[in-house]
């Protein structure tokens, strides 16, 4: 068959070979530029049918304008905020996530953060290094037994309740759009009673005018068991300033942090600057890279689910 040189897709970021070779194999011209830059994408993406992105290049009412044979666009990964939806959607454009593929790999980072915070791996692992050897400091505390607060039961939310199990944990779940989960020892509960009762509590909401700065200083303030603070959606989901705040006053007993409000190290203001050698230089905290979604199997999970939905959108349209 004749490959249907209309139908072009650029991919706009790292992927797994696999995704070429399966849109190939669905019929279409595949551009792969994944250093391609937003300037340069505005000059190419007018005969472009689709595109698949993640979170380098923002979406907007611009490039959407310049799209115009563009039916869809796919985000391999979770959150949606560098793309304007509303806009795409009015335009007839079709936006496919794809939380499924790495929810799982953003589930046992979470719990990782969990465990090696509660246990002062990273402390301890520090301070050997150091030629220290400092065991009665280092106690940790046990997750099992404690009751865990996840605020948004999405994908990522529900995997790591589901890895709790075996902890015998109390999940206290709340999510504001979902309901009707309530299942042993998952509970459905509202903020109030996470902030209330928690001994842990892990951020997996999206980013939106209503999640903005969620984790606030009245979140922080509202906290009565002095827990431990993770969060691996994103990082302007979290107040720094209140969260650090909340660890000087000890409202938190320590926090992991997989994203920051800006993840551009070279382009942190002075006060940004100093946020961050603040975390860093205490022995309660954790901060990885924004690393939690981008496990090895979750690079390949990703574009198999952009691909299913792909396929499953063409034999809707036929």
């Amino acid at each position: 068959m004749m490959k249907d040189l209309s139908r072009k897709v650029i991919i706009t970021a790292p992927v797994n070979e696999r995704l070429i070779q399966k849109l190939e194999a669905n019929n279409y011209t595949v551009l792969y530029l994944p250093a391609i830059t937003y300037e340069e994408l505005l000059t190419r993406v007018a005969d472009a049918e689709g595109l698949v992105v993640t979170t380098r290049i923002k979406i907007d009412r611009t490039l959407i304008n310049q799209a115009e044979n563009l039916k869809w666009i796919g985000r391999l990964g979770s959150g949606m905020e560098l793309i304007d939806e509303d806009y795409a959607k009015q335009k007839g454009i079709r936006c496919i996530s794809t939380p499924e593929g790495n929810r799982n790999a953003v589930a046992e980072h979470t719990l990782a953060l969990v465990l090696s915070l509660m246990n002062n791996v990273c402390r301890a692992f520090n301070e050997v290094k150091q030629g220290k050897w400092i065991r009665n400091e280092n106690k940790g505390v046990e997750l099992s037994g404690k009751t865990v607060g996840i605020i948004g039961y999405g994908n990522t939310g529900s995997s790591f309740a589901r890895l709790l199990q075996p902890f015998h944990v109390t999940v206290l779940a709340y999510d504001k759009y979902k309901d009707g989960f309530n299942k042993e020892y998952i509970k459905e509960a509202n903020l109030e009673h996470i902030c209330r009762y928690a001994d842990v509590i892990s951020f997996h909401v999206p980013l939106t005018s209503e999640t903005r700065h969620m984790a606030n200083e009245s979140f922080f303030n509202s906290l009565r068991q002095k827990p431990f603070f993770i969060t691996t959606c994103r990082g302007a989901v979290t107040d720094t300033k209140a969260l650090i705040n909340a660890l000087k006053t000890g409202k938190i007993s320590g926090a992991a942090l997989d994203v920051l409000e800006n993840e551009k190290l070279s382009d942190l203001t002075i006060s940004e600057k100093e946020d961050l050698d603040f975390l860093t230089s205490q022995p309660n905290v954790i901060v990885t890279p924004h690393i939690a979604g981008y496990s090895h199997d979750a690079f390949l999970h990703m574009p198999e689910i952009l691909v299913e939905k792909l396929n499953n959108l063409d034999s809707n349209n036929t």
